[in-house]
């Protein structure tokens, strides 16, 4: 039997998917998540098969939460499952350490081999975009500059982008302010920006808080 957990912030996605998984003989919710502070208290209790995870959580960036399951529990399976199909957002999960990627528009039956074989430590990328991150490799298109931050800076241009403190990052991430400040300065030469106003601009210009 695989034990998932559903995070998703809206409730009527969460009562749907338990609806499906009630008419499966293999797939059992046994815990539910409408934030990241619920999802990771949740983790903390209880003991689960794999997370199946929304990228937009209305507290913390779905990378970002990614980026926590995995610094905690590093042989969790994730599952992405999320109305994004934008190729970045994808990549961007898949690197941080998600095992899979489905989007919503999907058939149920997909969902379920997704959480099969996922849980079973394989992995699986929606077909349609498989096909575009193909095509998209194959292409002379050159990269975004955000597409050639480090993890750790695309995290750090994360928490800048909502206000958070030189102090604050540090502070979470268990780093100097020093350390934050070098890969802020980094991230704005990557970027080619100067200040935090432009940081903000160029962070919602790219659709970049997943």
């Amino acid at each position: 039997m695989i034990r998932l957990i559903i995070a998703d912030d809206h409730a009527i996605v969460r009562g749907g998917l338990k609806q499906l998984f009630a008419l499966s003989t293999d797939i059992t919710v046994v815990g539910e998540a409408e934030n990241s502070q619920q999802l990771l208290s949740f983790l903390d209790e209880n003991s689960v098969d794999l997370v199946l995870l929304d990228l937009t959580m209305p507290d913390l960036g779905g990378v970002e939460m990614i980026s926590r399951i995995r610094g905690q529990y590093p042989a969790l399976p994730i599952l992405i499952l999320s109305m994004h199909n934008e190729l970045q957002i994808v990549s961007r999960a898949l690197k941080t350490g998600a095992n899979g990627y489905l989007t919503k528009d999907n058939d149920p039956e997909t969902l379920l081999i997704a959480i099969r074989r996922v849980a079973s430590d394989g992995r699986f990328i929606d077909p349609k975009l498989a096909e575009k991150m193909v095509f998209e490799f194959e292409s002379s298109e050159p990269s975004k500059p955000h597409e050639k931050l480090s993890e750790r800076e695309f995290q750090i241009l994360q928490l800048l982008a909502k206000g958070q403190s030189l102090n604050d990052i540090g502070r979470d991430l268990a780093i100097s302010n020093k350390t934050v400040s070098t890969y802020k300065a980094r991230l704005f030469e990557k970027l080619h920006i100067s200040n935090n106003a432009e940081l903000i601009r160029y962070y919602d210009a790219h659709r970049l808080n997943m």
